[in-house]
């Protein structure tokens, strides 16, 4: 190193390796361990019911005349917090240049904070555990599910609602108190939510962690097990696990990732899509009630107001609007093996509130009552395949509920199909491409590629292999 004279050479600056494979294997060694170090497989039901035991819930449907803090602006008929924070009920106007439906106004959600939601790990007997929670969220049909070691909202972790602190948020805002092993801004449900994203974090402690009574340390291959249930592990959880790292098997692709960016940044070019917020009174073909907004048609989803009771959370009582959706929706991958390698075919999907309008999307995501008039061309791709698939073309099935803060009793039934050249054919429809497994896991270290309900499905499928 050269250095002027007189002057002495500095020492090189120490230069820090790019990657460190040995995650990614640490990751793969927890999915593959069955059973954990502290809490037992076949005795998870029982602490969840001892959780749920514990705490005293009630969740009551009201008027929105009986909303504590919240009221419709008189000027644009918006729903909002008399604190201005939290979040808005809007309304959303989206036109598109394609597609058999190209405008439509519905409600949305404004929540422009980003929130965090972060899984704290940690070593014992030299395999990596996840530090879950048992959190009650008001719009899961069973309340208490599964969730990440910290699900807040900034306003929650700051304090805006004058509750408790919450537990182990210090791991995820102090750099000193752990190790980063995954961190990414995510998407949240486009078709409801307006240009939300929440910081998927995967963090490694440094130095003992005191066990609060709701919360459980379990390996990846115990929360694989779990996916498996009904309505267990719920979507934040679901969302930061797709996230984590995995090794990669260099197993080839009919597509190369250069193609795959290549056409995934075409379509995100190609769509003319404009989605703009408007006054919620403006927001044609929807009806507002004394007990709920719902569209002229029925369809859909509703807004309506809930009071919450909760004694294991911040603040233990409060109201606020949800979301609830019409039907219970159907979520699924159609999976071929090509050339010997599982490929997944995945939609570039437009939804009027994602960031960048396109992320991708599983092959289908849809709730069948919506479409149950529609006939022919009119029909969403491969719905029907899905919904005729037999036994032996499942190869993974459970029911998941969506974000139980925001959506009340929103589920979707979440399939991995296996397809052959017939029902699913190698040339892929416009806005259809064939990805693998690797290929997708490599974009989630990145945002906004995948939509949540992709990141979900994904989890399974690397479930499915002893990976998730």
């Amino acid at each position: 190193m050269y250095a002027p004279p007189g002057r002495p050479t500095p020492e090189p600056t120490a230069l820090t390796s790019r990657e460190d494979p040995a995650v990614a294997h640490r990751i793969a060694r927890s999915a593959a361990t069955a059973e954990g170090a502290r809490l037992r497989t076949d005795d998870f039901a029982d602490w969840l019911d001892e959780r749920r035991r514990a705490h005293h819930f009630k969740i009551e449907r009201i008027p929105f005349s009986g909303l504590d803090g919240w009221s419709f602006e008189d000027a644009t008929g918006n729903l909002v917090h008399r604190s201005g924070r939290f979040f808005t009920v809007e309304g959303l106007h989206v036109t598109r240049d394609t597609g058999p439906h190209r405008e439509w106004y519905q409600p949305t959600i404004k929540q422009p904070e980003v929130g965090i939601l972060g899984l704290l790990v940690k070593e014992f007997d030299g395999v990596l555990h996840f530090l879950m929670q048992a959190k009650m969220e008001p719009g899961n049909r069973n309340l208490l599910q599964l969730s990440p070691t910290v699900q807040a909202t900034r306003s929650n972790y700051t304090k805006v609602h004058k509750g408790a602190d919450v537990k182990y948020i210090e791991y995820f805002t102090r750099a000193d108190r752990g190790r980063v092993i995954a961190d990414s801004l995510q998407s949240e449900h486009g078709a409801w939510f307006f240009r939300k994203s929440n910081r998927n974090m995967i963090v490694e402690a440094v130095d003992d962690v005191p066990l609060d009574p709701d919360f459980c340390w379990l390996t990846l291959g115990q929360i694989g097990e779990l996916l498996r249930r009904d309505n267990v592990v719920n979507m934040d959880t679901r969302t930061v696990l797709a996230c984590a790292p995995l090794p990669q098997e260099d197993e080839g692709a009919l597509h190369s990732d250069t193609d795959v960016l290549s056409w995934f940044t075409a379509e995100r070019a190609r769509h003319d899509v404009h989605a703009e917020r408007v006054p919620l009174d403006e927001a044609s073909g929807w009806k507002r009630g004394d007990m709920s907004i719902d569209h002229e048609e029925g369809r859909h989803f509703s807004v309506v107001a809930l009071r919450v009771e909760a004694g294991s959370r911040e603040v233990t009582g409060w109201t606020q609007p949800v979301f609830e959706p019409h039907g219970i929706g159907v979520t699924a991958f159609v999976t071929r093996s090509i050339g010997g390698v599982s490929h997944v075919l995945m939609e570039a999907r437009v939804e009027g509130g994602l960031l960048d309008t396109v992320e991708l999307a599983p092959t289908v995501m849809h709730t069948p009552g919506n479409y149950a008039h529609l006939e022919g061309e009119y029909r969403p791709p491969f719905l029907d395949l899905v919904l005729a698939a037999t036994p032996e073309q499942i190869r993974y099935e459970a029911v998941h509920s969506e974000e139980g803060g925001r959506f009340l009793n929103a589920e979707s039934r979440y399939l991995i199909v296996e397809a052959d050249e017939e029902t699913a054919p190698l040339e892929a429809p416009p806005g259809y491409r064939w990805i693998t497994r690797d290929q997708l896991n490599s974009l989630l270290r990145h945002g906004h590629y995948l939509n949540v309900q992709a990141r979900t499905l994904l989890l399974c499928l690397n479930a499915l292999a002893g990976r998730p």
